[in-house]
């Protein structure tokens, strides 16, 4: 028997097909999923007789575990680091090694980026990009020098630069947090 004839295709149903988009059409994107990987199921495979896990020792183990926090032996950082007890000192546990409270403002910058009386507000500092760290106080540090008169406001000086502020011309006002 021959095949029956074909029937000849309309040019509407030539063209591209349309596709519909559903529950029935979606699949993930070409290459992101991959098949798992099956171990132990011969050596042609490339994961046979060990199943990737070496020869001996305790990773070759059953119910060996990857510890979190396991630093391959070297002494851990729990270890190695001071245990100075009590809630309050800085060196306490938890470790904190760089901790600080506060975001440093130099004079030298207020000195460069300020006019001689201008009023230097929390918000005239974060424009001329100064203290930009949202939620952290702005403390006024004592580097460098001022040579003009300023009203700085911010949550905290040092002594030495307020003195230096002072001796300017200018005022320093806290803010609230």
């Amino acid at each position: 028997m021959s095949p029956a004839p074909k029937r000849p295709v309309p040019e509407e149903e030539a063209a591209a097909p349309e596709q519909w988009i559903g529950l029935h059409s979606l699949r993930p994107a070409p290459g992101s999923r991959r098949p798992r990987k099956r171990v132990g199921r011969g050596e042609g495979s490339g994961t046979g007789k060990t199943s990737g896990r070496g020869q001996k020792g305790y990773g070759s183990r059953s119910g060996a575990k990857d510890r979190a926090r396991f630093e391959g032996g070297q002494m851990p950082i729990h270890m190695r680091m001071r245990k100075l007890r009590g809630p309050n000192k800085k060196q306490s546990m938890p470790f904190e090694p760089f901790r600080t409270h506060t975001q440093p403002v130099n004079l030298a910058d207020l000195d460069s980026r300020f006019e001689a009386g201008t009023e230097v507000t929390l918000e005239a500092m974060k424009a001329v990009g100064l203290g930009t760290r949202k939620g952290i106080p702005v403390k006024v540090l004592a580097r460098g020098e001022l040579g003009k008169g300023l009203v700085v406001y911010a949550h905290a000086f040092s002594a030495t630069a307020r003195e230096r502020i002072e001796a300017a011309g200018g005022s320093c006002i806290v803010v609230e947090k």
